[in-house]
């Protein structure tokens, strides 16, 4: 049995369990120098570098619950060291669990130091050349965090990516499988795919024909989930979704602006300005 497609499971606010071993970059040399065995608790230790120190009893309490009645769903990753031991890469949360269920055993994948480090350079040296499609690089990120113990603070300085890229780009995974796939075959961009992360399954199937066949831009398609998710019926109901632009603006203006459209492309665009000096501003420059 390899360690192809293990790393499933870990955060549930934002959605990178999802490591699907087909769309994981470095999945073939991960499965040659990766070992998944069978680990005496006591022969596994803590990683004293760890930085995470603090871990809610209660939620321990539930994992082990779970534990007690499933087993371990997902194997940590560990090193081996130069005494023997198993220090923990990750999965320290499912150690502790284990220990308070009673187990005697933990399955685990099973790296050295090397290997580790170069599964990890690798998989940064593929999200660098960006010759990846957006879910293969969101599996990636997913990998670093869950297998490498990496935060996004982490990921976000190794690739060159801000944060907030790294956690919208891992969002991706919580997409339904099809939808997934028909994302890649078809290529389709992360700003056309992002809107559907938090759709109903529903909505997903019938809107992901139309972005494909009549070719919806990122915009058309957040303009759409925006109305379907208030409940607008009507073709006038008003949706937001220019942040960038607002921004943009704001940062030109030196003032605070709003960008209100309409499902059929209608708006207007308000600025708030604070005293006739900066009215004057903007009659000056609209009359430029």
């Amino acid at each position: 049995m390899t360690a192809r497609g293990l790393g499933r499971g870990f955060d549930a606010l934002i959605p990178t369990e999802l490591v699907d071993d087909e769309f994981d970059p470095t999945a073939p040399e991960d499965a040659q120098i990766s070992k998944l065995r069978e680990l005496k608790l006591s022969d596994v230790v803590a990683d004293e570098e760890q930085p995470r120190r603090e871990f809610k009893l209660e939620q321990l309490e539930a994992l082990a619950n779970s534990i007690r009645e499933h087993g371990v769903l997902q194997p940590i990753v560990v090193v081996k060291t130069t005494n023997g031991k198993y220090k923990i890469v990750a999965g320290e949360r499912r150690w502790r669990a284990s220990k308070l269920a009673e187990r005697e055993k933990i399955p685990a994948i099973v790296r050295t130091l090397t290997d580790q480090n170069r599964l990890e350079l690798s998989l940064i040296e593929n999200v660098q050349r960006e010759d990846l499609n957006a879910i293969e690089t969101a599996t990636a990120y997913a990998k670093l965090k869950n297998q490498f113990n990496l935060t996004t603070a982490e990921i976000a300085k190794r690739v060159g990516k801000s944060e907030s890229a790294i956690i919208n780009t891992m969002r991706l995974l919580s997409l339904p499988d099809e939808a997934k796939k028909v994302m890649v075959e078809k290529g389709l961009s992360e700003g056309q795919m992002r809107p559907l992360v938090t759709a109903d399954l529903k909505v997903v199937e019938k809107i992901l024909p139309r972005i494909v066949e009549e070719g919806w831009s990122a915009r058309k398609v957040e303009q759409y989930m925006v109305a379907v998710k208030s409940g607008a019926k009507k073709s006038s109901a008003v949706v937001h979704g220019y942040a960038d632009e607002e921004r943009d603006l704001e940062r030109s203006l030196g003032m605070r602006v709003k960008i209100r459209t309409s499902v059929r492309g209608t708006g207007d665009i308000m600025v708030k300005f604070k005293n006739e000096k900066e009215l004057k501003k903007i009659c000056s420059m609209l009359m430029k």
